[in-house]
């Protein structure tokens, strides 16, 4: 009896974590599901650090991050004594984005390090218009929020007057509808309601965030996506972990706007 109980179980997987890896591990789990009959993978957003949450108190098979693990969530689990393994299973760009009626197409890292940051509060500050920046983030518990602090700011702190936004979604949302608006997500994600702009590293070349422009590197603001799981469910996990990793699996990881490890 117990046995069978157990081969029950192996043919279900939890999802946590990441809002920017949700629409990519839905969709593979979405083809993976169609292809093997019987096998239930089911996938909960929420951010990153939720994710990594999940899995040191198992309740979670698999954890989806937009960024590395960080060294205490890493001690946690290893004084748990959950050994577990990490896999890339695709790259994302991040967007930054702005509502469609802004003038400005372009922006350094250096002036979004400012607007971020708040030192430059007004769009006539980077040839807009004489209008407040209003600046929305995600939640701290979210792994873009993370990489967009230490790759874009410096490692600054986001200013105090920053919106953050429980997930990605809200961030479109009210950007399409603020006209003073400035926010980052995953390329994915982004609309005809918001306006993607180009970004410069050197102050002398802009590029657009675009899958194309994350394969050839020209585009500088681009990072992987983690699975971590338990070393113990491995077994279970690797049939769907194979899938997305294949050659079918990384062409729905092009497909639907994030970019494949080949």
């Amino acid at each position: 009896m117990m046995a069978s109980a157990l081969l029950v179980n192996a043919q279900k997987i939890t999802i946590k974590g990441s809002d920017t890896v949700l629409p990519l591990a839905q969709k593979e789990a979405e083809v993976f599901m169609k292809k093997n009959a019987g096998k239930s993978v089911t996938v909960i957003g929420g951010g990153s650090g939720v994710g990594i949450s999940a899995l040191l108190d198992n309740s979670t098979d698999i954890a989806m991050s937009s960024r590395k693990i960080k060294m205490d969530e890493r001690m946690k689990l290893q004084d748990a004594g959950r050994a577990f393994k990490e896999v890339i299973i695709a790259n994302d760009a991040l967007s930054v984005i702005v509502n469609p009626q802004n003038k400005v197409s372009k922006l350094t890292r250096a002036q979004l390090e400012g607007i971020f940051t708040g030192k430059i509060k007004n769009w006539k500050e980077v040839g807009g218009d004489d209008m407040q920046i209003v600046v929305y983030s995600r939640e701290t518990s979210s792994g873009t929020y993370e990489f967009f602090k230490e790759h874009v700011m410096n490692r600054k702190n986001y200013a105090s007057s920053v919106l953050n936004m429980p997930a990605t979604g809200a961030i479109i949302q009210s950007v399409s509808q603020t006209k003073g608006a400035i926010g980052y997500v995953g390329l994915a994600y982004v609309t005809k309601e918001v306006k993607d702009i180009a970004v410069s590293y050197d102050g002398k070349t802009f590029t657009m965030a675009s899958i194309e422009n994350a394969k050839n590197k020209s585009y500088p603001v681009v990072r992987p996506l983690y699975f971590y799981y338990p070393t113990s469910k491995e077994a279970a996990i690797k049939p769907y972990l194979d899938f997305i990793l294949s050659v079918e699996g990384q062409k729905i990881v092009d497909q639907i706007g994030y970019i494949g490890l080949k």
